[in-house]
């Protein structure tokens, strides 16, 4: 049986609260020794009698994820693995692009994401400086891998409210992604313009919007986003507007939540200084 907080303070700790361990009181230490791997031994009043019993029961308990603090990237990185875990590197040049290369220690699919190429293997996702990316990133790419879509963009674009079950994201998408935009450009277009070149954003004619940038972006071979950015007018009373757009085939590669973190991150490239700066 694990051993809760509670055990921990009754069965181990001295009951004194002498904070010898930086802590206010025992029970606060029992509590961090349960969520937070805290060591026993940083209560220096416990005896090595009952060190050596209960750290070990507890090192199971830890490998056994019971009672502590859960990591959400880690579980979600992890479900996503086992997600994507049915799908063949050989199938997926194909279905979402890439190309597929042995790099000396196994088959990896090469895939072009923004303006880096990104090398996936079974359990691992990295840059071509060899870096893994961050948990949430390699939580969206397996994601696109297991979503199953092979459709090619046909170049019909809509937003987000148009994409079935996404009611529940608008509010998100319009505070992490319009109002960031609109606030970080807003009579600084020719900023926002050095950036889109940065990412390799592609102007795309449309005349009937009129927006003062309209650029398309790849960030990765079967999934363009569309940004049109209306700069603000004062004297006229007119705020900065965003909207982003997206492919009708979109759905066949992502999810919704996949949906909204390359919103987020196209964003965050975006209002991010040059390296030069």
């Amino acid at each position: 049986m694990a051993l809760s907080a509670i055990d921990i303070y009754k069965k181990i700790l001295p009951k004194t609260n002498c904070r010898d361990c930086g802590y206010l009181t025992c029970l606060a230490f029992a509590s961090m020794v349960v969520s937070e791997k805290l060591p026993l031994d940083k209560c220096p009043h416990i005896p090595a009698d009952l060190l050596a019993r209960y750290q070990p029961e507890l090192m199971d308990q830890y490998d056994a994820n019971k009672w502590t603090k859960r990591d959400p990237a880690q579980d979600a990185l992890t479900w996503a693995r086992k997600r994507a875990a049915s799908m063949a590197l050989a199938a997926l040049p194909e279905r979402i692009g890439g190309i597929l290369m042995d790099m000396g220690d196994g088959p990896c699919l090469a895939l072009p994401y923004f303006q880096d190429t990104i090398f996936i293997r079974e359990n691992s996702i990295q840059t071509q400086s060899g870096l893994e990316l961050n948990r949430w990133e390699q939580v969206f790419i397996y994601n696109h891998l297991a979503q199953g879509g092979r459709d090619v963009p046909t170049g019909k674009w809509k937003a987000l409210e148009e994409i079935p079950n996404t009611v529940s994201k608008i509010k998100s998408m319009r505070e992490h992604v319009e109002l960031v935009l609109q606030d970080r450009f807003a009579c600084r277009v020719s900023e926002l313009q050095a950036a889109a070149d940065r990412l390799g954003g592609v102007t795309q004619n449309n005349p009937g919007a009129a927006a003062d940038v309209a650029r398309v972006f790849q960030p990765l071979p079967r999934i363009p986003i569309f940004l049109q950015f209306w700069d603000a007018e004062p004297s006229e009373g007119f705020a900065a507007k965003t909207r982003l757009l997206f492919d009708e085939t979109i759905v066949r590669h992502l999810d919704i939540e996949s949906i909204l973190f390359l919103s987020e991150e196209l964003t965050r490239r975006l209002c991010e200084k040059p390296a030069n700066c």
